[in-house]
């Protein structure tokens, strides 16, 4: 049985470790689960493919999260609310569609978000499951900023939120800035070093050995920070436990995740 991560670009992915120490955890010997780099004008017609050459599902990261969702056949509340998907199970000929990126933040979150400020940088796929997650959780001000204006417009139209790049109590970091080159950091995002600061807390969905120049300079500062990577565990737990029917070993993943890192 095959399982895998479908992205553009995905070589710096660290799900396939962390899938697959789960995966020996539980004994699933015959399970494999890789990375598939997929470019856009390939995604669709890669997806269809994939349940004939035994894959069971597949996570979709950056840029297929919408396109995911798409061509589904069938797809979960929670997936069709966030306008993206995360999580693709091919069962029966049919392709099923969930998202755990919401659950996953969430459940990373040291903070409550009710009556707070949020600040969502990005319109993409991970940024919508973000706000969903935010709204849900009783924010009481959204703001979103996105490099291209009218997607930012048209998501805060969708989400009930504002466009704006003011701070605010929680910043989450959707685009992905800081994956390839973390000195580039402050100069293509709204914020500065000086906004970071002991009574905020930042959150950087992106994730990079030594961690991002973000949140490295977020936590000099004294705000409470969230690295992508225990939200990539968190997500990834959801995601193998609906693929297996198994409760997946969160700490053998956390650990393979941390291995990589040190």
């Amino acid at each position: 049985m095959r399982l895998g991560v479908c992205g553009w670009p995905v070589a710096h992915s660290r799900s396939p470790q962390m899938h697959n120490a789960a995966l020996a955890q539980l004994g699933l010997t015959q399970w494999r689960y890789q990375r598939l780099p997929l470019p856009p004008h390939l995604f669709e017609a890669t997806v269809r493919a994939l349940p004939q050459a035994g894959f069971r599902g597949v996570n979709v990261t950056i840029p297929h999260k919408e396109a995911a969702l798409q061509l589904a056949d069938e797809a979960t509340e929670t997936a069709k609310a966030i306008g993206a998907a995360n999580t693709l199970t091919f069962e029966n000929g049919v392709i099923h569609a969930d998202n755990t990126d919401a659950t996953g933040f969430l459940t990373s979150l040291k903070t409550s978000a009710y009556d707070k400020t949020a600040l969502v940088l990005g319109a993409g796929g991970s940024a919508r499951a973000v706000i969903y997650a935010l709204k849900q959780a009783g924010v009481d001000e959204l703001r979103i900023w996105n490099r291209t204006e009218a997607k930012a417009h048209a998501l805060a139209e969708e989400f009930n939120a504002t466009v704006s790049d003011e701070t605010a109590d929680i910043i989450v970091n959707c685009t992905s800035v800081g994956l390839h080159d973390p000195g580039d950091t402050f100069k293509e995002l709204p914020l500065s070093a000086d906004e970071l600061g002991a009574g905020c807390t930042v959150v950087d969905m992106v994730y990079r050995h030594g961690g991002t120049l973000l949140l490295n300079a977020a936590k000099a500062n004294g705000a409470e920070v969230v690295d992508g990577l225990e939200i990539l565990v968190a997500q990834g737990a959801a995601s193998l436990e609906r693929w297996t029917g198994r409760t997946a070993p969160d700490q053998a993943m956390r650990e393979a995740v941390a291995d990589i890192a040190t």
